[in-house]
């Protein structure tokens, strides 16, 4: 039995640049006062969450007429005052699988990039063809991962490889309720349509996603994730662990592998 190639989705911690240790990542979404007690108190959404943003480089997809561009939230060095924010990295694998027929280019998974970046809000998308520019989330988002169909020419059993969507692990709700959109809350996993359009989510909203492998025999994503039990909007470590598959060729197909009885 080949060897299944272990991914791990979580991004580390980024030095957004040189001279810059950045702060956590995320922002604010919610009022946050204290009591005469001094306890901490959520209050309600805040009605702007405008902020300085910067773009990324244009990553190039394996459709010519699709181009996206990374949104970064800006810091201010409190010192200096001048700006900086994250830059784009890859996620890669450095050894392909051994067998013949199988090349992805030290992609993520064979005809998928994926890339990551410190205060990723965002992602824009244009069309060359009909000139025109969305993104894929109304409001900033914290993004872990985003993939995309690779430029490189990528093949799996000796075919080549074409994936025709996006995926997205993202904190897009202030979950736990504490006031802040950041890694604290539930991280979730969506599919986009080449167009930049959110089809569904691949794995339950109640769950946060932890990490990943790569089956190349089914051409399979395993996604493992803990269940929020609770109900407090957060991953705990005495949670259960879920393990869902989703169909790479075509991830509408999807499901629960293994859940804890």
């Amino acid at each position: 039995m080949k060897n299944i190639i272990t991914l791990v989705i979580i991004g580390g911690l980024l030095q957004a640049c040189s001279g810059h240790k950045p702060e956590s990542k995320g922002f604010q979404v919610r009022e946050v006062s204290e009591d005469e007690k001094g306890q901490k108190v959520v209050g309600l959404p805040i009605d702007s969450l405008e902020f300085d943003t910067r773009p990324g480089k244009v990553l190039l997809t394996k459709k010519a007429e699709h181009r996206l561009i990374p949104v970064y939230k800006i810091k201010y060095d409190p010192h200096t005052g001048k700006p900086f924010s994250g830059t784009t990295y890859y996620h890669v694998q450095w050894e392909n699988d051994p067998q013949p027929g199988n090349n992805w280019n030290h992609n993520f998974m064979p005809g998928l990039a994926a890339v990551y970046g410190y205060n990723l809000v965002n992602v824009s998308h244009f069309d060359h063809t009909k000139k025109s520019r969305n993104e894929f989330f109304e409001r900033p988002v914290l993004i872990n991962t985003l993939y995309f169909p690779a430029f490189s020419n990528d093949t799996l059993h000796y075919r080549p490889v074409m994936r025709d969507y996006y995926m997205v692990s993202v904190y897009d709700e202030d979950s736990n309720q504490d006031g802040f959109l950041n890694r604290k809350d539930l991280r979730r996993l969506y599919l986009f349509d080449l167009d930049g359009n959110r089809i569904r989510p691949l794995v339950p909203t109640d769950y946060s996603v932890m990490s990943s492998e790569y089956d190349p025999d089914n051409d399979y994503m395993y996604v493992f994730a803990r269940k929020d039990q609770n109900g407090n909007g957060q991953m705990e470590q005495e949670e259960q662990i879920h393990v869902f598959w989703i169909d790479l060729k075509n991830p509408q197909n999807s499901g629960v592998q293994y859940e804890p009885e």
